[in-house]
């Protein structure tokens, strides 16, 4: 019992920090280029986490997980600068529930690579999925014809945040694979640090190396990239330990919880509407991701 709190507890915690960071880079960084606040995320907070992946012993890293890492990285540096443009352009409402769609695509490609058909509860899972997403764009519905309501669905189409963060969910849904795959050749806690810190290295590559912009812009707002970075820093060493107490997948849906702490951030510091709608809306997609996984 006291397990399971442990685990549940530190993802909670997990999403808290991750929905923290969002809102804290869209409220002052908003001006960044999307580039620009992937080296944020990823620069600042892999500086953080270096003494911690220096403190561990190394275990022995074969070429297997070297293979896995390569695969996921221009994949997860990908999403993450898809993720910033979705959440600097569109509100944390109408972007960040889509995330929840990740579980939904896992069992697309489950289906289309391996053969592995959905459960019952797993259809119903991503039912309640679908009905969230239906359900946040419920303004562009009207009574009356069939039409409309199809309406909501449509909506989401001429919302680019929220088609940028469908693509990030599918590409998420990838990267759940090739990082799980790296993961099965270390420890969680070494993992944590050592993806970030690559992450972070190649972000600088990309996105800081060619550009002499990019490193004035970090000057501008220390504070805030500090901020940032430390939640993101937190964000990862919760959430690898949490995976060191349980499944990947049933961790994973639990963190999905950070989708309903972006939606108060929403309404708290930016006041997006609608808050008691996308709430509800929220929780129909939590609780499809658990019925995902389950």
């Amino acid at each position: 019992m006291l397990a399971n709190m442990h685990w549940i507890t530190l993802t909670i915690l997990s999403a808290f920090f991750l929905a923290t960071a969002d809102a804290l880079s869209k409220r002052y960084l908003s001006h960044y280029r999307a580039g620009e606040l992937v080296l944020v995320r990823f620069g600042v907070s892999g500086a953080l986490l270096l003494p911690l992946l220096l403190w561990q012993p190394w275990p022995q890293l074969s070429t297997v997980f070297w293979g896995w890492i390569a695969l996921s990285l221009p994949l997860e540096l990908i999403a993450m600068w898809l993720y910033m443009l979705a959440i600097r352009e569109a509100p944390l409402s109408l972007t960040l529930p889509y995330l929840a769609f990740t579980p939904a695509f896992n069992t697309l490609t489950a289906y289309l690579l391996l053969g592995e058909t959905v459960s019952w509860s797993g259809f119903s899972g991503i039912l309640l999925v679908v009905s969230g997403a239906w359900l946040l764009n419920l303004e562009s519905a009207q009574p009356g014809t069939r039409r409309k309501v199809l309406a909501p669905f449509r909506a989401i189409t001429r919302e680019r945040g929220s088609r940028l963060m469908l693509a990030v969910a599918a590409i998420y849904s990838l990267t759940s694979v090739t990082s799980k795959g790296a993961l099965l050749h270390v420890t969680p806690e070494f993992f944590g640090p050592l993806y970030f810190v690559l992450l972070g290295s190649a972000s600088v590559v990309i996105f800081a190396s060619r550009d002499v912009s990019s490193w004035r812009a970090l000057s501008r707002h220390p504070v805030a990239h500090l901020g940032i970075g430390l939640f993101m820093a937190a964000m990862v060493v919760t959430h690898f330990y949490a995976i060191a107490h349980i499944e990947v997948a049933y961790m994973v849906a639990v963190k999905r919880t950070s989708l309903l702490f972006g939606m108060l951030y929403g309404a708290w510091l930016f006041g997006e509407r609608g808050l008691q709608k996308n709430l509800v809306a929220g929780v129909l997609m939590v609780l499809g991701v658990l019925l995902i996984v389950s």
